[in-house]
């Protein structure tokens, strides 16, 4: 019960720091509108501010994984491989990830297209600037598969698993990593619709295969081939007078977590 107790306030953590790119535009919202009330259409126009928000997502990615380490490992106590399972299973290679990265990045698409749904603040963010999009694009990779992973499969999986079993563990984490993300994507059913999916997914892979490499290298991969696109997108604004069309499946923005 104590390491479900640590796993749920390190979960609980984790979302909390979401809020950190927002408290870091603080100071920058005061010396810009001095108070003024604004809609979040306003703000999301304003291209510096933006970029401040995205670039905030970084310190969080970075103060969480601190917070991860300290719990896995008890303070460096246990080695971090072994804590986390960071390793690969007797019967698993790299490609089968890699394949089932593409296959679960195609079926997001598809189903977000099948549902449809309302323009999110991650879509308004990408559209604002290049500069924006390509730290979006960066931070995909960079941080926020290792991030997502090591706390929901990493730490809070195994912790329910040793106290429910991995049914009810699998239940329980799924919806742990899409419910917070409802909020934001309540007008957009195909997306919440995809987070389910993959959640579900990756947290199978996790209790089928009892290790954390696997479900990182889906997830890096899944947003790595979005980040391709957002970059490409970006790149073309350079040369075109008007906006391109969007390209970039909304799905995948939720991993960075950020509003």
């Amino acid at each position: 019960m104590w390491e479900l107790f640590v796993a749920l306030a390190a979960w609980i953590l984790s979302v909390a720091l979401l809020v950190l790119p927002q408290i870091l535009a603080v100071p920058y919202l005061i010396y810009r509108y001095q108070g003024a009330q604004l809609s979040p259409e306003a703000l999301l126009a304003d291209k510096t501010l933006v970029i401040l928000l995205v670039s905030g997502i970084l310190p969080a990615h970075l103060i969480t994984l601190g917070i991860a380490w300290a719990v896995a490992t008890r303070f460096g106590k246990i080695p971090i491989k072994e804590a986390l399972r960071w390793q690969w299973g007797s019967r698993t290679s790299i490609l089968k990830p890699i394949g089932l990265a593409v296959v679960l990045f195609a079926l997001a698409w598809a189903i977000t297209f099948a549902f449809g749904g309302k323009e999110t603040d991650i879509d308004k963010i990408i559209k604002s600037s290049k500069a924006a999009a390509l730290i979006l694009a960066f931070l995909a990779v960079a941080t926020a598969p290792l991030v997502e992973e090591i706390i929901y499969r990493g730490i809070l999986f195994p912790a329910w698993q040793q106290l429910t079993g991995s049914k009810i563990a699998v239940i329980v984490v799924t919806l742990s990593f899409a419910l917070p993300h409802i909020p934001q994507y309540r007008a957009n059913l195909g997306v919440i619709s995809a987070i389910t999916m993959l959640s579900l997914v990756l947290t199978i892979v996790r209790a089928r295969t009892g290790r954390l490499l696997p479900c990182y290298v889906i997830h890096l991969v899944f947003n790595g081939i979005s980040s391709v696109l957002i970059v490409i997108q970006a790149l073309f604004r350079l040369n075109a007078e008007s906006p391109p069309p969007d390209v970039t499946p909304t799905i995948v923005w939720w991993l960075l977590g950020m509003l």
